[in-house]
This record gives structure tokens, C-alpha cells and sequence, in this order.
């Protein structure tokens, strides 16, 4: 996630910038993930949040039986997170969850919640939790940096509150590899053998990194265990039924969720949705595709538009390919930037994939490419680093490591790598610009700990009705996934939005609209309602 090769998995959601008349421009103000640097809830300056340790989600804090007839040890009664202040008007707090909820006595795991308090006191519901994608994504970092892009409606009847996944961020984060500049350039679609040898040696490498320096937490990284602090942080917040809102992979969490509390559920939101029946193939397949199609379709938007600065006479898309070729072949200066790093096949992947979540980010991207055709691959640079987790000091956030550590649980894979090079084949007919997707998950093939999920269709047997986005044009998460899940669910209603980008809420008035009224009054949207 954290690296070019890393970086087609589910992303973070980002909701547009608007002014005071609530009008989008197109800069993005949130950017957990993909285009400014991440800002740390609850740092070392502010007040240190009291901790609250949390039991297995209905443990009575005594005995329960297992398997063998025996007895397994609970955590005691769940208390109440204590919050404390951390400034700007939001507030911080931290409980202790079970590393193993199936055996507490292994020790326990922190997790770090943010909310910004409803306004309105008297009209409060309750606490709106939200997690926005990744997986590897901040909640913390998404309430803090976007929580005045949530609707007024809403942010006076709910508390905001973000939290930051086990291993993610903040939360009793992992740690691979400190610096990832070198991985940067590794061509993550290789051409020759000594290319698919370099591409194998690294991911082996990060995969032994991240067991030698994380063997203790490893095993408890799976989205399993996240859906289970989740009903852990309901209980600590209060709330006698969980209102959520995920995006991207965080509608794997809710829909995970709904399977196992479908009766703890007041209201959930999935945009974005990932179907949870398909296998780690299917993913990267319907990935590629999706993103194929969105290149495609903004470089024949470019082509027809004398304004576009990659424009290229009509020919963008001939453009881009004999510029990606050039990268291929020798590494592009970063002008005006000091240091050995340069504009490989990578670095140049990164920053296309990480624009074709936004159709904001168009123009930026398409302005970055004519720069890198005329020799200066600086703009490029300025698009791949925030998608790539890199700060602007150099250092990295830890989202590739949550990525890796979180997906190689979720997702089995092979362990051959000429499984990885027979799909890069395939993708090389029907996602030509998209073959590194092929190679996104080889690390997993050498994870210590095996896959834990095996991917089946939710039911979410006896939740409340709950409401699916899917929209037609993006890359990350293909509407048809949408329109699986929301069929899969017993209780579950779509909202499709025609156009580009990844998720819907934050891209069109018509879907948050319907959104905020199933949120705060739990008036179910019509089914397939449609919006432009």
C-alpha cells in the first residue's frame, strides 16, 4: 500500500473541499491517504487520554466455556471511554482491547478513538462511528482533518468518531520498514526475469521483516478482530446501537459486522462497497479492469478537449503510452528537488492510480504528465508520495505495513510466483496499464502467519435495513460490487451514483441527501435509487 506496487488495494475516501457556500473545488481537504500528509490525533503535546480497558464484546467477566469443555477467561465489564480534550474541539480517548478475543489472557491491544461532540446536545442521537478505507486508513486523521465536510444536519444530532485499527497509525501500530525509497524503485510490473527476481527478493524481505519485528501482534491483525472492536468501542462510547459509516474497506468491517451483530445495529452506511465473497484474484482482476476503464475514459475526455494540458493533439492515450515507456526504460530528474531519488515506472504508477480516485485530481495529474513528457518528473512525485504514505520529511506512515498486515489475513493467495506472472499475462490483455496489480499482494505468499478469512457473501441475517453506495465509475471498488453486496444483504438498499471517482457520499448532494435522512431518521431510501 505504502510502496507502487502496493497501492491498487481499497483506499481511503477523501471528501472534497468546500467554502463557505458549500461549494467543491479541487483540492481535497482530507487526506489520510492520498494527497497531504498525515496529521497524528492525540500527539505527545496534547493531554494524554485516559485508558479504558475493554472485554470480549458481551463478555459477563467471568468464565465462558470453549471448545475442549473447558474454560476460557473473559475481561472485566466493559466502563466508558474517558475522553479528554486535544484541541480544535475534538476530543481524544484510548481503550485496551483483547489482542485475542477468544483468549484475553494473551494480553491486550490499545486503540485510539477521536470525536468531534455533536453541537446540539438536546437533538444528539448518539456517536456516528466512521471508518474510512485502507485498509491501513487513520480514522482519527479522517474525523480530524474532515469532520467540517460532514453535513451540518449532521454533526450537530451525532458525535464523529474515528478510531484508528488495531496496527493502524496510532493503534499499537506495526512496523516493517522504516524508509521505503528503494522499494519505490523496483518496477512493480516487471518485463524480464532479473525484474520479476528483484520484485520476488523485496517482497520476501518485507515479509521476514515484518514477522522478525512484529511476531507478538501478527496473528491479530484480521478484519475479524477489528469487527469485534468495533462492537468493543459501541460499548465504550456508550451507545446502545451502533450507527457506522465505512468507506471502501471499511465496508468489509460493517458488513463483517452485520453478520455477527446484526442486532446491535441502529443505522450503517457501506459506500464504496467491497463484495465480501470474492477471493483475492477476483479482487485485483475487477481492480484492474476498473481502473483500466477510468484511464481510458479520462485520457478520450483529454483527447477531445484542447484545454486539457495533456492534450497531445488528440492523442493522449498514444501520448501516455510511449511516456510510460520512456520512464520504463530510464528514470525521469526531479527538478528543483534535491537527492538521489528519481521518476521511475513505479513512482510514475503510483501517481496515476492515486489520481483516478478523484476526477478532481484530473487535471493535476494530466498537468503532471505533460511536465514528465517535457523532462521534469517533479509533479509526479508531488502526486505519488502522500499516496504512498511518504511525508514531506522523508519519513513514511505505517500504511503499508497495516495494509500487508491486515490483507494477508484476510485474503488467501498462492504461494507460487508463477501464479502472479500467468495473471500479469492476463492482465496484460485486459488491464494492459494496470499488470502490476498482478504483483500487488506477492508479499502475502511469504506472510508468517497463513490467511484466516475465507471470503463468503454476507447476509447480515436480522439487521435493520442498511444502506449500500456503489458508484458506476470507479476504479477502486467496481460498482458491480456494490450491487452484489446490497443483494447479498438480507435488509440492504442501493444507491447507485452515475459518475467518476471512488465512493459517492462526499461526490454528490443527491446521495447524501437520501444518506442523511437514513441517518438521522431512519427513512430507508427507495430501493435503486439512482443518482447523477
Amino acid at each position: 500500500m505504502a510502496d507502487a506496487r502496493r497501492s491498487s488495494i481499497l483506499r481511503t475516501v477523501m471528501p472534497p473541499r468546500r467554502p463557505a457556500r458549500g461549494r467543491p473545488t479541487s483540492r481535497w481537504l482530507v487526506a489520510v491517504v492520498l494527497f497531504a500528509t498525515l496529521l497524528a490525533a492525540c500527539s505527545p503535546s496534547e493531554p494524554s487520554p485516559k485508558t479504558t480497558t475493554v472485554p470480549s464484546p458481551g463478555a459477563s467477566g467471568s468464565v465462558s466455556p470453549d471448545a475442549s469443555g473447558g474454560v476460557t477467561p473473559t475481561a472485566p465489564p466493559i466502563a466508558k471511554a474517558k475522553w479528554t480534550d486535544c484541541g480544535s474541539g475534538f476530543q481524544c480517548a484510548t481503550i485496551r482491547v483483547p489482542k485475542d478475543y477468544a483468549d484475553p489472557a494473551k494480553g491486550t491491544l490499545q486503540l485510539n478513538l477521536l470525536r468531534q461532540p455533536a453541537s446540539d446536545r438536546s437533538q444528539r442521537i448518539g456517536s456516528l462511528l466512521i471508518n474510512p478505507g485502507g485498509p491501513g486508513g487513520s480514522g482519527v486523521d479522517f474525523v480530524r482533518d474532515g469532520a467540517s465536510q460532514f453535513p451540518s444536519a449532521i454533526r450537530k444530532r451525532f458525535d464523529l468518531v474515528g478510531f484508528d485499527p488495531r496496527g493502524v497509525n496510532t493503534s499499537s501500530p506495526v512496523r516493517c520498514i522504516d524508509n521505503l525509497d528503494l522499494q519505490a524503485d523496483i518496477d512493480p510490473s516487471p518485463d524480464n526475469q532479473a525484474e520479476i527476481d528483484a520484485l520476488v527478493d523485496q517482497a520476501h524481505q518485507y515479509a521476514d521483516q515484518c514477522a522478525k519485528r512484529n511476531a507478538d501482534v501478527l496473528p491479530y491483525l484480521s478484519t475479524a478482530a477489528v469487527v469485534d472492536d468495533l462492537e468493543s468501542i459501541r460499548q465504550a462510547v456508550g451507545d446502545e446501537k451502533l450507527s457506522y459509516m465505512g468507506f471502501s474497506y471499511g465496508t468489509l468491517i460493517g458488513s463483517m459486522y452485520a453478520d455477527k451483530y446484526p442486532d446491535k445495529i441502529r443505522a450503517m452506511v457501506l459506500d464504496g462497497a467491497l463484495d465480501p465473497s470474492i477471493n483475492e484474484v477476483q479482487l485485483r482482476t475487477g481492480q484492474a479492469k476498473a481502473f483500466e476503464a477510468a484511464l481510458r475514459r479520462m485520457l478520450a475526455k483529454c483527447s477531445k478537449s484542447k484545454s486539457c494540458p495533456f492534450y497531445e493533439g488528440g492523442r493522449s492515450l498514444r501520448s501516455f503510452d510511449a511516456l510510460m515507456a520512456k520512464i520504463d526504460k530510464k528514470p525521469l530528474p526531479i527538478l528543483r528537488i534535491a537527492g538521489r531519488r528519481k521518476v521511475g515506472p513505479g513512482l510514475a504508477y503510483a501517481a496515476v492510480l492515486g489520481s483516478l480516485y478523484n476526477p478532481a485530481s484530473y487535471r493535476s495529474l494530466q498537468l503532471a504528465l505533460a511536465r514528465a513528457k517535457a523532462g521534469d518528473g517533479r509533479l509526479l512525485v508531488l502526486l505519488s508520495d502522500p499516496f504512498r504514505g511518504r511525508k514531506p520529511n522523508g519519513s513514511y506512515s505505517n500504511m503499508s505495513d497495516a495494509y500487508f498486515s491486515n490483507t494477508c489475513l484476510d485474503f488467501p493467495v498462492s504461494t507460487e510466483v508463477a501464479d502472479y506472472k500467468a495473471l500479469a499475462t492476463t492482465f496484460q490483455k485486459v488491464a494492459p496499464h494496470f499488470r502490476a496489480s498482478a504483483y500487488n499482494d506477492l508479499t502475502c505468499a511469504f506472510w508468517s502467519v497463513p490467511a484466516s478469512r475465507t471470503p463468503a457473501p454476507a447476509s447480515g441475517a436480522g439487521a435493520p435495513p442498511i444502506v449500500v453506495i456503489g458508484s458506476t465509475g470507479d476504479p477502486a471498488t467496481p460498482y458491480q460490487w456494490s450491487k452484489n453486496l446490497a443483494t447479498q444483504l438480507e435488509s440492504g438498499t442501493l444507491i447507485t451514483r452515475k459518475g467518476e471517482g471512488h465512493t459517492g457520499y462526499f461526490f454528490s448532494s443527491c446521495v447524501r441527501k437520501a444518506t442523511d435522512a437514513y441517518l438521522l431518521d431512519l427513512k430507508v431510501p427507495k430501493q435503486n435509487l439512482a443518482c447523477k
